[in-house]
């Protein structure tokens, strides 16, 4: 009696194949397991999963990589994203650097005339002059102190209006006149005087030359009581353009005037400093006709 295969035929087995026949060995009487095979099998399938995720580690750390390196590329760029912001506005552009300069017209306007040039000599300075052009009105202001004005006088006899040291002095540099206007405050009395010139260097020498003995003669009349007669008062000189000019300062009541009298001191440097103004925007108007004309 001969028996076949029970079963039909031996399957072959495939770790990698569901529902495959594991081998077993041939002769073995009780179906034992080849326990050989089947860790030989398992180790075959280990290895192929190490395989397999060490390929997807990589591939994965690849990955990230690019990703960081793109980034790092991307926040270094000329965008300035790190680094120094970039100030431009959203929306705004950056100039190229084949923009040019902007350019403007030249100006045509001329320069600013010298007011001091208009009343520096006989020849520019053609403005109208009188007593009343350099102290207009009856009163003026300096500050807070307000001066009344008193008498006027105006000669072409300049040594005649002078005492002292004065008369010589303006009579040899050729002045050709000699304007005198007095003010008063709080009983003192000055007189100031304004000697002209046909030319700067004139005027300029006499200040140069005038002491302390130089004095334009005090005016009284219009309200003003005689001062300076016989008392010591404080005089004052000096010139701008082709104008000298003078004050005398004292009490009306003849006290002599001392280092101390600051009051009288005053007085004497605010019409000074007066006139000085007056001869200045004299030049001014001047220059802005000119300027116009």
């Amino acid at each position: 009696m001969s028996y076949g295969q029970q079963g039909g035929p031996q399957s072959q087995w495939d770790p990698w194949k569901p529902n495959s026949q594991q081998p077993w060995s041939s002769g073995s009487d009780g179906q034992t397991p080849d326990w050989a095979a089947l860790a030989e099998a398992s180790e075959t399938r280990n290895r192929r999963r190490r395989l397999l995720f060490i390929g997807g580690g990589v591939v994965a750390t690849v990955a990230i990589g690019t990703a960081v390196a793109m980034a790092v590329v991307s926040a270094n760029g000329d965008n300035n994203a790190s680094g120094s912001p970039s100030n431009v506005p959203t929306g705004g552009s950056i100039p190229s650097s084949s923009a040019t300069a902007p350019s403007f017209a030249p100006t045509s306007a001329p320069p600013p005339l010298d007011p001091k040039e208009f009343v520096a000599s006989k020849s520019k300075d053609t403005a109208p002059l009188s007593v009343d052009s350099f102290f207009p009105g009856t009163q003026l202001t300096m500050g807070t102190a307000v001066y009344k004005k008193g008498a006027t006088a105006d000669t072409k006899n300049c040594a005649s209006a002078a005492e002292k040291t004065l008369p010589e002095i303006l009579t040899s540099n050729k002045c050709t006149r000699l304007m005198r206007v007095t003010y008063t405050r709080d009983g003192v009395a000055v007189t100031v005087g304004v000697a002209v010139f046909d030319t700067e260097a004139q005027a300029t020498k006499v200040k140069g030359l005038a002491d302390n003995k130089s004095l334009v003669a005090p005016l009284a009349g219009k309200g003003v009581k005689a001062f300076c007669n016989s008392a010591t008062c404080r005089t004052t000189t000096n010139s701008f353009g082709r104008y000298a000019y003078f004050t005398t300062s004292g009490f009306t009541n003849g006290k002599d005037v001392t280092k101390t009298d600051t009051k009288v001191f005053k007085v004497g440097d605010d019409l000074a400093e007066f006139t000085f103004r007056q001869i200045h925007r004299r030049g001014e108007a001047q220059a802005s006709a000119a300027a116009v004309g």
